[in-house]
């Protein structure tokens, strides 16, 4: 399924679309999907970076602890 989205342009822009022939849906649709993967990426490079200050907190000693641990039991 999908959904129409309209956009205002000026009538310039709107000149130059045609005298270049742009394909405007395709355009957009790029533009869309990348600023979503942009989006996205920000999102997952924002709690990643909160992990780190969690997981910076931990002792290493409590670390070294529990790679031993699971060590033995492998």
């Amino acid at each position: 399924m999908s959904t129409v989205i309209s956009i205002r342009v000026p009538d310039e822009t709107k000149r130059e679309i045609d005298r270049y022939g742009i394909e405007v849906s395709t355009v957009a649709r790029k533009a869309i999907e990348e600023e979503i993967r942009r989006k996205k990426m920000d999102e997952a490079a924002k709690a990643a970076e909160e992990l780190g200050d969690y997981l910076s907190k931990i002792p290493e000693e409590q670390t070294l602890q529990w790679i031993k641990e699971d060590r033995r039991t492998r």
